[in-house]
């Protein structure tokens, strides 16, 4: 492997590692306020019993995020100098932003979620919950305002090869970032929804029969049976807006080799770029047409219309059928678990079952995604503006090569140790002879 495939692995496998941990913590802080608010509404104590254990858990995925997007960051100067070298009167603004509107905002009223809940009143814990919550979001708002402008980038002009800001309102709300924002906050709040309600199911399989348990696996069945219709809609929507600004990323997406009238939709297929077709392919006609231009005989360009320009096509191409795939199975097993719930009080035990494995379903839904939208940016790091070649550095390929093994290895290491350690949160939790009791400290006294 030469020294630019080599740095786009890397890059990859810390974006991939990266992007775990955030997804989590995004709608992981709302929940924990959704549980907060709960409390302070009813005085149950089971409310604040799943505050207790889920705060542990978004403390540990803040900190391994943290951890994962400095190594992330330190990239951009050892892999790809070109990028900030052309674009960083832009970039590097808005990285600031996050990192003063919402880095420190987590990082500071995190502390008094986790250890303020004896020494301050309900009031400013209830508030550092909320600031926690805003600060996560925000946080991804910059980030994907930035990978928007990425993809779609406006309000800005080349001076002597350089991006310099003529609009920043332009910048900020360029023509891809609301579908996009949009698009991972909800795959987020589905990440935390399945999460919860998967290590709910694993201590109630367990025995453990805490009214918690009871409440945090209602709340993460039910947040995934309201969210999964939306993000079905709004991926339309992003799809549609795909095909407006990055039609050869959609038709690797689809599986489309040539522009025609009445585009079949494929189901399945395996793309060969040498022959430009897909094999053993099973295709609806006309349907792509349809949902694509809301015409049965609407034109759809293919890759052919992109001769050189449009990104590898298999790993977009199946990337993409897993995220829809994880999606579908996501919609099933979220309404049936909400039937059951909803009929009986509780899961039957296979459906528990059934929800257990589906814990980090998450995951495999928005890393398949991140690869549809990266990879499908190729060959391009700032479309139309700069290619991933010319953004590359010279660093030697057995140096890539040498730090990639060491970032795999890690990675691979601290993934299973984080899965590890949710388990034993939740077997410990499952092990315990009774629920504790809110602290005095916290009681809501109604009149």
């Amino acid at each position: 492997m030469d020294a630019l495939l080599l740095a786009r692995i890397q890059f990859a496998a810390n974006i991939t590692f990266h992007i775990l941990f955030p997804t989590i913590s995004i709608a992981l802080g709302w929940v924990l306020l959704f549980f907060k608010l709960r409390y302070n509404a009813s005085g149950d104590a089971k409310w604040m019993d799943a505050y207790r254990f889920w705060v542990k858990v978004f403390a540990l995925t803040f900190a391994l995020g943290v951890v994962s997007g400095i190594t992330m960051s330190f990239q951009f100067g050892t892999n790809w100098p070109g990028f900030m070298l052309t674009v960083g009167n832009i970039a590097g603004p808005l990285l600031a932003y996050e990192v003063l509107t919402a880095f420190f905002l987590e990082a500071t009223f995190l502390a008094i979620m986790l250890f303020g809940i004896q020494r301050v009143s309900n009031r400013v814990h209830t508030l550092a919950t909320v600031l926690v919550a805003v600060g996560t979001t925000l946080s991804a708002f910059w980030i994907l305002v930035l990978n928007s402008w990425m993809h779609t980038p406006a309000g800005f002009e080349l001076r002597d090869g350089v991006a310099h800001a003529t609009d920043w309102w332009a910048i900020v709300f360029n023509p891809s970032m609301p579908y996009r924002l949009a698009h991972m906050l909800i795959a987020s709040g589905l990440t935390v929804a399945f999460l919860v309600a998967g290590i709910s199911s694993y201590r109630w399989l367990r025995g453990d029969r805490a009214a918690e348990v009871g409440a945090a696996m209602r709340t993460g069945v039910y947040l995934a049976a309201l969210l999964i219709p939306v993000q079905i809609f709004v991926g339309d929507l992003h799809g549609l807006n795909t095909l407006a600004h990055q039609p050869a990323k959609l038709a690797a997406m689809e599986g489309f080799w040539t522009t025609q009238r009445g585009q079949p939709a494929v189901l399945f297929g395996i793309p060969d770029e040498d022959a430009r077709r897909n094999h053993f392919e099973i295709a609806i006609p006309k349907l792509a047409s349809l949902y694509l231009t809301h015409d049965w005989d609407g034109e759809v360009k293919g890759l052919d219309a992109f001769a050189g320009e449009h990104p590898p096509v298999a790993p977009v191409f199946f990337a993409f059928r897993v995220m829809v795939g994880v999606g579908l199975l996501m919609l099933v097993v979220s309404w049936i678990a909400s039937w059951q719930l909803a009929r009986r009080g509780e899961p039957a035990r296979w459906m528990a079952r059934v929800l257990v494995p589906m814990s980090f379903s998450g995951w495999i839904a928005v890393v398949a995604g991140w690869y549809v939208t990266e990879i499908g940016r190729q060959p391009w790091l700032v479309q139309g503006v700069l290619t991933t070649a010319q953004a590359a550095s010279s660093v030697a390929a057995p140096m890539i090569a040498f730090t990639l093994a060491m970032y795999l290895t890690l990675y691979a290491a601290l993934a299973a140790a984080y899965v590890s350690v949710v388990l034993y949160l939740a077997r410990k939790a499952a092990g315990k002879e009774e629920p504790q009791p809110a602290p005095a400290t916290m009681e809501v006294r109604h009149a």
